[in-house]
């Protein structure tokens, strides 16, 4: 099963980070990373024109649902540069939602594809079958980073303007 320690992620480029689950103490240094968001991305993440609430920074800080994972991304001086959700559905939890945002200023270094790969590899030790993300169709950046991940992308239902990735991690490919 999963552990709950810090990882050491490397990216192609060679930068290196640190991963770990969100706690509580940590909902300042949220607060204050989504100000270094991109209004963009912000509205990628949340899929809409979202200002991060108190009540959003607790819930991703804290959570009462065993099937809620929040992970952050530290850079090697504690920096914060990316954070990530798996929302896992209800027992025997075989599906679960991924949701990443990276810092405008930390993008193109491969944060993103690591901090994803390592949430499939963590999906996977809790023996989820597939992963998905909701996309809107203008974030080509992330839905070619999930093609090249192995995803696949479909229209999502009754809304034209979204896409829905997923990954069958039964037959994950290499990485």
């Amino acid at each position: 099963m999963t552990t709950e320690r810090n990882n050491t992620l490397t990216t192609r480029t060679g930068f290196q980070f640190e991963v770990r689950r969100a706690r509580p103490e940590d909902e300042l240094t949220l607060a204050e990373f989504f100000t270094h968001v991109t209004p963009a991305d912000l509205r990628f993440r949340f899929l809409g024109g979202v200002k991060v609430s108190h009540e959003r920074l607790v819930s991703m800080t804290r959570s009462d649902d065993a099937g809620i994972y929040n992970f952050l991304a530290l850079a090697m001086d504690g920096m914060l540069i990316a954070v990530a959700t798996l929302a896992c559905d209800e027992p025997p939890r075989r599906h679960g939602e991924v949701a990443i945002c990276t810092r405008a200023d930390h993008k193109h270094l491969g944060v993103s594809w690591e901090l994803l790969s390592h949430i499939a590899k963590y999906a996977e030790e809790l023996g989820l079958h597939t992963i998905e993300s909701i996309e809107n169709r203008e974030n080509q950046a992330a839905i070619e980073l999930e093609r090249e991940m192995g995803f696949t992308v479909a229209a999502y239902p009754d809304d034209p303007t979204l896409v829905l990735v997923r990954r069958d991690l039964r037959s994950r490919p290499a990485e």
